[in-house]
């Protein structure tokens, strides 16, 4: 084996370092166990041991995030994570351009900016394009970041309107046949909507902008003969749509408005008769000016680190199942 490598790394300012470091030095111990290092500081130095390369990924990390700090961003503890993903993936990342690149600051004061490369170049697709489709597992942000799109846009008078729409699968489009008012029989399926919604504006504010039809949330059924003018539209959980359903909510789309279509090609409700519209659109509209897909993977996931572990075991639970079948098939058939 080969002896450890050892590197010393001063930084110059205290406060800058002691937010570096965390409380109690809580940044550095969740770096050296993500890099099974030997990570120490005394003073406003940090000590690295280890294999050579994690203790230079280590150095590129904290020399990154520590610019970061003096550029005024306020370091969180997943940051330590999220960065040695990217670092890990391609040491000629920078941090800045992704963690500084501010969508929105929310009611509560919280700054929502992108987390990953992928997620980067989403918002930068939805800025420059006018129908964005975000594609990729659960917990990307596809539809986070779309909503602070949304209501940065406008915030700054670029569009009139916000719609948020899904298709309520469940309930196919028959909601006249379920119990209560229209608000009753759809806010199971826009929930997480509304969530996010209220995660970034006052619930006053947002609760008399829909009371005025400002933002509109409703079931895609409801898109049906508009035309969506001077608006924002975010069509979330995409791959429950069928194909007549996609292609009617795509023909609304009507001047000056922008349209953000997300969902995961991997978890399907519909009926296996059906074909997903989401599927469709990825196979007949890729490469058209003016559309731009965005393909997230379980690299970008940013909730609970277990998320990422748990879409893990199920593609490969995915893999055998189709291994498992075509084996059956070939043992049928074996010409």
């Amino acid at each position: 084996m080969s002896e450890p490598y050892l590197l010393t790394l001063p930084f110059a300012d205290n406060e800058h370092a002691r937010q570096l470091f965390g409380e109690r030095n809580h940044h550095l111990q969740r770096l050296a166990r993500m890099l099974d290092l030997r990570v120490n500081a005394r003073g406003t130095a940090v000590f690295l041991e280890g294999e050579r390369a994690l203790v230079e990924l280590a150095q590129n990390l904290l020399l990154q995030l520590y610019g970061l700090i003096e550029a005024g961003y306020p370091l969180h503890p997943n940051d330590i994570e999220y960065a040695v993903r990217m670092l890990s993936a391609d040491p000629r990342v920078s941090l800045k351009d992704i963690f500084l690149d501010t969508i929105l600051v929310t009611a509560k004061k919280s700054a929502i900016t992108p987390k990953s490369p992928t997620q980067k170049a989403y918002i930068d697709a939805i800025r420059t394009h006018d129908i964005v489709f975000g594609i990729g597992p659960a917990g990307t942000g596809k539809t986070y970041l779309a909503m602070a799109m949304a209501v940065a846009a406008f915030s700054r008078g670029e569009v009139s309107r916000i719609i948020l729409t899904r298709p309520a699968v469940e309930a196919g489009e028959t909601l006249g046949f379920l119990p209560g008012d229209l608000a009753e029989k759809v806010d199971p399926y826009l929930r997480p909507l509304y969530d996010a919604l209220h995660d970034m504006m006052r619930f006053e504010k947002a609760s008399a902008l829909m009371e005025k039809g400002v933002i509109e949330v409703a079931p895609i059924a409801f898109m049906r003969g508009r035309t969506l003018n001077d608006s924002f539209i975010i069509l979330d959980e995409a791959q429950n749509t069928t194909s007549e359903q996609m292609k009617m909510f795509l023909t609304r789309i009507g001047f000056n408005s922008k349209a953000v279509i997300t969902g995961d090609i991997t978890q399907i409700d519909l009926p296996p008769e059906r074909i997903s519209g989401l599927i469709e659109t990825k196979e007949i509209l890729q490469g058209i000016e003016g559309i731009r897909f965005v393909f997230f993977t379980k690299q970008d996931v940013v909730r609970h680190r277990l998320v990422q572990e748990i879409i893990r075991a199920y593609e490969e639970l995915d893999a055998r199942k189709r291994n498992g079948r075509r084996r059956a098939k070939d043992e049928e058939d074996p010409s």
